[in-house]
């Protein structure tokens, strides 16, 4: 009996050994799973994540998050073998730049060549090193630079006047990125077949002038004509989208060079609020708008006097080479006359942001300094109507400010089957579009307009005015009333819908005159775009107050060769 009882309770203790160490070892294994599971998932944690998990106030001191690499290993290398890189470096800037200084030689001056450049015998320190995602197409690499070096560089430079100054330049200091793209990956060494460089962003270019044996001040406003010559030639030759593209295995590398890629229409609106640069009277705004700061690239507005508000709605047209990193800028400056302009501040927006084929209205905030972005004072606000139209686009959409022909697409834009006709003058392929048509505007109602009379109400009516032909028209008067309602619908003969637009003015009626309340300016693109539309507008200039409309186009297009 106790042998039995005795295999019994071995048995039953065996099974729970087995038992339990087959509980064990699941659990292990799903201990191991989860373990797994969390590993993957840091694996896959990008610093967006982090950060929403742990905000940047809790971060530790010797936490930063940063794509770029340091390279003193590649600064090391780079001082032994500068003597040699100085040497073909100084013989390729010089044949890139120069050509580039001449084209851009100030009028006075006959010819300005290098006649001695070498970069001296301090290396340039790269800080930097970052890899950007190219679609497996290629390696895009960029390299943050800072260089305080001694060069040797001296400019030939001869006038009109038959005087020749060997002028030095100087205590250069320059601070960069630039990029380097490996591009196509092949299977032979060195894996790639061509390299491109070029200078993806400039933070800093200094440098000073110095007539050798000479002062450089006995030519008035000389220094800075070469000064802006040289900056404009950095610009122009090396700077990205520019780009030079050196082969290294046989092979055709056209489709890396520079080339348009699409065009950016631009309609500088208006501005509100600017600040006052004048002692007396008002600032006397002008625009300045670049993609690309060259001298022929770059667009400027009309000069509005005295105004602080002033309405341009003018149109320009940009040549797009990469919208991906390319950007748009603007410089609202205060005409001086004879003396400098004075700027009043600027803004950009990046190409990324525009959503291609369709018009995208904004305002932007002036700033002191683009690369400055903790600017708090207010220096007022502009006005834009962009447009992206990639080369080649497809879906039936064709830019309706385009001057080449065909344009049929335009049936599908401005909802018209007329097709126009082509003129050729000067070898330009060019027509101007007029887009004639009926607009009617119902003035639907206003909220919360600020008091104008001393009992803490108004007496509003509304004025429209269509601003190319001056046509007008008006509301009736509703008495006392911070919220009044109209439902009144005029209608205008439109003549040019794509440059013309509508102002409607708010005005506070009294027995001995009226008073002003506020305004809103509307472009006729979105209109001309959706046919029809119901919409809440603030108003400028104004303390408070909202504008309710109703807007509806019928289009009667024409096209007049230009």
């Amino acid at each position: 009996m106790s042998f039995v009882a005795g295999l019994v309770i071995g048995l039953v203790f065996g099974l729970s050994l087995i038992v339990a160490f087959i509980r064990s070892e699941n659990g292990r294994s799903k201990q191991r799973s989860h373990l797994a599971t969390t590993i993957a998932a840091f694996a896959r944690m990008t610093v967006e994540d982090s950060r929403k998990l742990l905000s940047p106030e809790h971060y530790p001191s010797w936490v930063v998050f940063s794509q770029r690499q340091k390279l003193t290993w590649l600064n090391l290398e780079l001082e032994k073998i500068w003597p040699y890189v100085n040497e073909a470096a100084s013989e390729l800037i010089k044949a890139n730049v120069e050509p580039v200084l001449e084209q851009y030689k100030p009028s006075v001056l006959a010819s300005l060549t290098f006649s001695r450049f070498t970069l001296g015998t301090v290396a340039p320190q790269f800080t930097g090193i970052s890899i950007i995602e190219d679609g497996g197409e290629g390696i895009t690499m960029e390299l943050e630079m800072q260089w305080d070096g001694n060069p040797n560089i001296i400019l030939d430079i001869k006038t009109y006047l038959g005087v020749a100054l060997p002028v030095q330049v100087k205590n250069i200091g320059f601070t960069g990125v630039f990029r380097l793209i490996f591009r196509p990956l092949v299977d032979e060494f060195p894996c790639f077949g061509a390299v491109c460089f070029s200078l993806r962003q400039k933070k800093k270019l200094d440098f000073t002038l110095k007539v050798i044996g000479g002062d450089i001040s006995t030519i008035p406003g000389l220094s800075d004509a070469i000064e802006s010559t040289i900056r404009d030639a950095v610009e122009d030759s090396i700077t990205w989208p520019v780009r030079k593209v050196i082969p290294i295995l046989p092979g055709d590398y056209s489709d890396l060079e520079l080339k348009p890629v699409g065009t950016l229409e631009v309609k500088l609106v208006q501005a509100k609020e600017l600040t006052n640069k004048d002692i007396i009277g008002k600032s006397d705004p002008f625009a300045v708008l670049y993609v690309r700061p060259l001298r022929d690239r770059m667009k400027k507005s009309r000069t509005v006097n005295n105004q602080l508000n002033p309405v341009w709605n003018e149109h320009f047209e940009f040549v797009i080479e990469d919208e991906t990193t390319q950007h748009l800028v603007v410089k609202i400056y205060d005409d001086e006359g004879l003396q400098s302009a004075e700027l009043i501040g600027c803004a950009q927006i990046q190409l990324i942001d525009l959503q291609p084929g369709k018009v995208k209205d904004v305002w932007l905030k002036l700033v002191k300094d683009l690369e400055i972005q903790r600017d708090n004072k207010n220096r007022g606000q502009v006005h834009l109507e962009l447009l992206y139209c990639p080369n080649g686009m497809q879906n039936g959409f064709t830019n309706p400010f385009a001057h080449k022909a065909p344009m049929t697409s335009l049936e599908k834009v401005l909802k018209s089957g007329a097709e126009g006709k082509v003129a050729v003058q000067n070898g330009d392929k060019r027509r101007e579009v007029i887009v004639r048509g009926v607009l009617s505007v119902t003035v639907i109602s206003a909220e919360d307009l600020a008091p104008a009379d001393l009992m803490g109400k108004a007496d509003p009516f509304v004025l429209l005015t269509l601003k190319k032909t001056e046509s007008k028209n008006k509301t009736r008067v509703v008495n006392d009333c911070l919220n009044p309602v109209w439902n009144q619908t005029f209608d205008f003969v439109v003549e040019d819908g794509l440059h013309d637009m509508l102002i409607l003015e708010l005005w506070d009626h009294d027995t001995f005159g009226k008073d002003f309340m506020g305004r809103c300016i509307l472009t006729l693109t979105r209109v001309l775009l959706e046919g029809e539309y119901k919409d809440s507008f603030p108003l400028d200039c104004a303390k408070s107050g909202t504008l309710n409309l109703h807007l509806k186009w019928n289009p009667q297009p024409i096209y007049r060769d230009s």
